[in-house]
């Protein structure tokens, strides 16, 4: 059965590809179309402006951001194994997308920015903060940890890779850096079962990943 798209979706997300790649400034609404095969005007029938279409793909984005978040939640085993998941997800974004997007995104398209903004100051610190909660529950977390402390700390150090200074002066990628930084936060809570589960996860997902690349 052939699933057909209508052109609204097609349009964004053929927009979502290139911004993810390219970042939002470079890519013009004669480049969407181009990929497209289809005129700017077709385009402007869906969306107003670039700034419509750069909303609605940062909304798309973290609809499915908060969907991933859920379902890791509920999947993970453990409070440990729930940023485990996370590291997955962030791998998945993060493989693909350009760094200057958030920084391009707040300087050109505020509308969309504030939109992602309440998303990561509502949404996520939530989050983080009921992953705290959880794995002190656990006995997997330092049951002296601040939580409102470290999990607002969190949200910010997130933002940490996409500032220009800090991605420019690093050789390894958006992810990597992510990926040292969740790794960093994750050993400065745990106890010590919360370590030595830590540790376990570490070594099962490196050895799944090295088992990947040698297929």
């Amino acid at each position: 059965m052939t699933v057909v798209i209508d052109t609204g979706e097609r349009i964004k997300q053929k927009a979502a590809d290139l911004f993810m790649q390219y970042g939002l400034r470079s890519v013009s609404m004669d480049d969407i179309a181009n990929g497209l095969g289809i005129s700017k005007k077709t385009i402007y029938q869906y969306y107003a402006d670039k700034d419509e279409l750069v909303d609605a793909f940062i909304t798309e984005k973290i609809n499915h951001n908060q969907s991933c978040c859920e379902l890791d939640k509920d999947a993970a085993e453990n409070a440990v194994h729930e940023i485990f998941l996370a590291i997955d997800m962030m791998m998945e974004i993060m493989s693909s997308m350009n760094p200057a997007l958030l920084f391009e995104m707040q300087k050109y398209h505020p509308v969309a920015f504030e939109r992602f903004y309440k998303h990561k100051n509502d949404y996520l610190f939530t989050v983080i903060k009921d992953n705290l909660l959880r794995g002190m529950k656990e006995g997997l977390f330092r049951n002296d940890i601040k939580v409102d402390i470290l999990a607002r700390f969190r949200v910010e150090s997130m933002m940490l890779p996409f500032q220009p200074d800090f991605h420019t002066k690093t050789k390894y990628t958006l992810f990597e850096i992510e990926e040292e930084l969740l790794l960093h936060y994750l050993f400065g809570l745990v106890s010590e079962r919360g370590y030595q589960l830590t540790v376990q996860y570490q070594q099962e997902r490196l050895k799944k990943l090295h088992s990947d690349e040698t297929k």
